[in-house]
């Protein structure tokens, strides 16, 4: 038994030695609130991007000058730099949603808030102005974008736009691929333990084939080294929220769903390390980077150096690789104001605007950062995964200077019973689904 214990050991140290978190970015720590707006985080945004674009200009188009927004001559040409704004008339806003409470008409929520007659604005420090033309569209774009533009002022005050330049894909790392042999990582999202959709034998399914209990043809378990839980893990029953005070049954019923969970994060951590990431239905807080579910929420996990919390985003390296990823939100929102084939195709584009999460503050929440935005992205990682998304999907994604992206879109445990599985030798993915319905 002694000797069974020491090989289990030394399992996990080789599991565990090539892992580095990256997730100090995302971590509030030196932070003090003392009322700031969000105006700062704008401005850090902007100052960054635009130092990026500048070096970028003289390449691509070094006879034509940049200027401010407030510098702009009718029919001169030139490049101005700043933060898209999108106007849109189907957007939220808080006074109609109160109008509306005290209205006897039903609310009918759309999934998309797009509409034709929506308009993109650009502006900076001086001025805004706004873009007209059929080069930039405003079914692609949303607000916080910083791009640069080519083109000239009209006569009606608009500035019509003639190309655009995005920032690109960020430098790559080189991967360095130090596994020859086939190692795996997991990646689960939308367990939701305690929802309606919940089935706590699919997850225990999934964690036997993890561990190596449910046996295994193709040999793929005994070479999982990593597990990545990526948000929306437990659904609170919100109903029991109200303000008042719980009885006892009303309190355990609060504290079913995460013991649920902590006795099946309990065995994975058994054997394999496992990051947990906080998703929107989570208890942590609402506001973009998520900070780590609280470790005492789980102490059966707790009790393994093998557990750790981590932050929504969630950057680290393993084997050499650096894998960037959130549980979801960046990319849901995305999809209500602005327009897509799928959810790749928006992931896409974050990373080719060098920003995970463009539409924060403006229309999805994030802590009022005074002097930096910690969701730009510097360095450009080798897998960028999102989770809670409806289906499966994959693909590479190829940079201008060589870059290789593996994208993974995550889909919800609770309603496919699918996780996504992923080979550090060479960054292939696909599919593992665990089902519980038995004919007779």
């Amino acid at each position: 038994m002694a000797a069974m214990e020491i090989d289990t050991e030394k399992n996990l140290q080789r599991k565990q030695s090539t892992y580095q978190s990256l997730d100090e970015t995302f971590e509030i720590q030196n932070e003090t609130y003392r009322g700031q707006q969000y105006s700062q985080i704008y401005f850090a945004r902007l100052h960054t991007m635009r130092t990026l674009l500048y070096s970028l200009v003289t390449h691509w188009k070094p006879h034509v000058p940049v200027c401010t927004v407030l510098e702009l001559e009718e029919g001169k040409e030139c490049i101005i730099v700043g933060t898209l704004y999108k106007h849109m008339k189907l957007k939220p806003c808080i006074l109609d949603e109160y109008s509306k409470e005290r209205s006897a008409l039903p609310l009918v929520k759309p999934h998309n808030f797009m509409h034709p007659d929506d308009h993109l604005v650009l502006e900076d420090e001086s001025g805004r102005v706004k873009l007209g033309g059929t080069v930039l569209s405003p079914s692609v774009y949303v607000t916080g974008v910083v791009v640069a533009l080519h083109g000239k002022e009209t006569g009606a005050g608009d500035f019509m736009v003639l190309d655009v330049l995005e920032a690109g894909l960020a430098p790559q790392i080189e991967p360095q691929l130090k596994s020859r042999e086939d190692k795996y990582v997991v990646f689960i999202s939308g367990v939701n333990a305690g929802s309606s959709l919940s089935n706590p034998l699919q997850f225990q399914l999934l964690v036997d084939h993890i561990t190596g209990h449910l046996g295994d043809e193709k040999g793929i378990a005994a070479e999982i080294v990593h597990v990545v839980i990526a948000g929306n893990s437990v659904e609170i029953p919100l109903g029991l929220l109200n303000g008042q005070n719980l009885a006892s049954k009303d309190q355990s019923r609060l504290s079913e769903p995460v013991q649920e969970l902590d006795i099946l994060l309990t065995q994975i951590a058994a054997g394999v390390p496992v990051d947990i990431m906080p998703g929107s239905n989570d208890p942590a807080n609402f506001c973009l980077p998520q900070q780590p579910l609280n470790r005492w929420l789980f102490p059966g996990s707790r009790a393994y150096n093998t557990f750790r919390s981590c932050t929504n985003p969630h950057c680290f390296e393993l084997a050499g690789v650096r894998i960037l990823g959130t549980s979801g939100q960046n990319i849901d929102d995305l999809k209500k104001y602005s327009e897509g084939k799928d959810e790749l195709e928006f992931m896409e584009r974050t990373l080719k605007w060098r920003h995970l999460a463009p539409t924060t503050p403006n229309t999805l929440g994030c802590y009022p950062f005074t002097d930096r935005d910690p969701f730009l992205i510097e360095s450009c990682p080798h897998v960028y995964f999102v989770g809670n998304q409806d289906k499966y999907g994959t693909r590479i994604l190829k940079g201008s200077e060589g870059q290789l992206v593996r994208l993974i879109s995550i889909p919800k445990f609770c309603n496919t019973g699918m996780v996504v599985v992923l080979n550090l030798r060479n960054l292939e993915c696909h599919t593992l689904s665990f089902g519980t319905q038995f004919s007779l």
